[in-house]
C-alpha cells in the first residue's frame, strides 16, 4: 500500500498514542505504590500483584481480540476496547480494597490490550516490506516512549496533590480523548470478513497454525523473553530506588524517565541503522551486546559497591539495547505472515504480556531487598532470548 510521509507521521502518532495507553497505565501509578499500600493497610509488595493481574489481562485480551480484529476489521473493535478501558479505569478509582483493585485492573487491561494487537495489525496491513514494518514499529515506540518518561513524574504530582485515585480518573480522560481521535482520523485498513468464524475450534486451529511457523515462534519467544527484562525492571524499580537508594518520589520519577529514555533512544537509533544494516544482523548484534552488558552488570554488583549512578547507567544501556531487540524481533516474527495477521499479532503480544505477568510475579516473589534479584533476571533473560535467535540461525543456515 502506497503511503505518504505525512500519512506515516499521522499513523505513528495515532497508533503510538493507543499503544502508549498500556504502559502509561503502568508507569503512572508506580509512584502511588506507597500511598495505595497505606490506604489499604498492606505492603508495597502486595500492591505489585495489581501489576500481575494487569499483565494477565493484557495477555488474555490480545488472544481474544486477534480473531475479532480479523473478522470485524481494526477500527470498531479498537474503539470498543478503549470504552471498556474507560469504564474499568473509573472502577479502579472507586476500589475500596486490594482484591477489588486487582480484579478491575484485569478488566482495564482487557480494554487496553486491543490497542497492542490492532496497532501491529494495521502496520502489517499497510506495509509489505519487512524493514519498513520494523521502522514503523520503532516510530511508534518513539511516541510510546513519552509514557515512561513523563508518566512517573505526572503520577508523583497527582499522588502528592490529589491522591492515588486521581491517577485512574486521568487515565479514563486520556482514553476518551484517544477514542475521539480514532473516530476522527483513523481509516479502516482491513474491513469486514464474514467467512472468519468466531468459534473455539477454528480459532484454536488458527493460532496453532501460526505457532507452527518456525520464524514466528522463535522470534516471538526471543522478543517476549527479552522484553521481560522491562517487566522485571518495572516491578522492582520502585522498591530499589525508593527503599534501597532512598530517593524521593519526585527523584524516582526523573530517574525512571531517564532510564526509560534509553529504551526510546535505542528504538530510534535502531530505526536509523535499519537503513544500512540487515534486520536479522542488527538484532543479533544488539542481543549479544545486551548479554555482555548484563554480565558486566552482575560482576560489578558483586565485586564493588553499586552506587546509584552506576546502577542507572548500566540499566540505561540494557534498556537502550532493548529498544533494538523489541521492534526487530516483532517484525521478524511477522515476516512470513500474509494472512492471519491479527491472530499472529495477538499471539505475539500475548506471549510478551504472559511473560511479563510471570516476570512481575517472580520478581516480586524473589526480591530480597537488594538490586541483585533484578540484575540476575537481566542476565538470565538476555542469555535465553539470544539462544532462541541462535537456534533459528542454526536451523536455517
Amino acid at each position: 500500500m502506497e503511503i505518504t510521509k505525512k500519512q506515516k507521521v499521522i499513523l505513528s502518532l495515532i497508533l503510538g498514542s493507543v499503544a502508549a495507553l498500556g504502559p502509561f497505565s503502568i508507569d503512572m501509578y508506580l509512584p502511588g505504590f506507597p500511598a495505595i499500600a497505606e490506604d489499604f493497610g498492606i505492603t508495597e509488595n502486595q500492591v505489585s500483584y495489581t501489576l500481575t493481574s494487569y499483565f494477565i489481562g493484557i495477555s488474555l485480551g490480545q488472544l481474544i481480540y486477534g480473531p475479532i480484529l480479523d473478522k470485524f476489521g481494526r477500527k470498531k473493535p479498537l474503539m470498543i476496547g478503549l470504552t471498556i478501558y474507560v469504564i474499568a479505569a473509573i472502577g479502579c478509582a472507586l476500589a475500596s480494597d486490594l482484591t477489588t483493585l486487582i480484579i478491575i485492573r484485569f478488566f482495564q487491561a482487557l480494554g487496553a490490550s486491543v490497542g497492542m494487537v490492532a496497532g501491529t495489525s494495521i502496520i502489517r496491513d499497510t506495509f509489505d516490506d519487512n524493514q519498513e514494518v520494523a521502522k514503523m514499529l520503532s516510530s511508534i515506540l518513539l511516541v510510546m516512549g513519552v509514557a515512561p518518561i513523563i508518566a512517573p513524574t505526572v503520577g508523583s504530582f497527582f499522588v502528592e496533590h490529589f491522591g492515588w485515585r486521581s491517577l485512574f480518573y486521568l487515565l479514563a480522560g486520556l482514553a476518551i480523548v484517544i477514542n475521539i481521535s480514532l473516530k476522527l482520523f483513523l481509516k479502516e485498513t482491513y474491513g469486514y470478513h464474514p467467512e472468519i468464524q468466531l468459534k473455539f475450534k477454528p480459532i484454536a486451529k488458527n493460532y496453532w497454525n501460526v505457532l507452527r511457523i518456525s520464524s514466528f515462534l522463535k522470534f516471538s519467544l526471543a522478543g517476549s523473553i527479552s522484553m521481560s527484562i522491562m517487566f522485571a525492571y518495572i516491578s522492582t524499580i520502585p522498591m530499589i530506588l525508593m527503599n534501597i537508594y532512598e530517593v524521593s518520589q519526585a527523584t524516582f520519577g526523573i530517574l525512571f524517565g531517564l532510564n526509560a529514555g534509553g529504551f526510546i533512544i535505542g528504538s530510534q537509533v535502531n530505526r536509523v541503522l535499519l537503513k544500512k544494516i540487515d534486520l536479522k544482523k542488527l538484532t543479533l548484534i544488539a542481543m549479544w551486546a545486551q548479554l555482555i552488558i548484563a554480565i558486566l552488570f552482575i560482576v560489578t554488583a558483586y565485586t564493588v559497591h553499586l552506587p546509584l549512578e552506576i546502577f542507572c547507567v548500566l540499566m540505561f544501556l540494557i534498556l537502550f539495547l532493548l529498544g533494538f531487540v523489541n521492534p526487530n524481533a516483532m517484525a521478524l516474527s511477522l515476516e512470513s505472515m500474509r494472512t492471519n495477521v491479527g491472530a499472529a499479532s495477538a499471539l505475539n503480544g500475548s506471549l510478551r504480556m504472559g511473560a511479563g505477568a510471570l516476570m512481575t510475579f517472580l520478581a516480586g516473589k524473589f526480591y530480597n531487598g537488594t538490586p541483585h534479584t533484578l540484575i540476575w533476571f537481566v542476565v538470565i533473560l538476555s542469555f535465553v532470548s539470544l539462544l532462541f535467535v541462535l537456534d533459528y540461525r542454526r536451523s536455517h543456515s
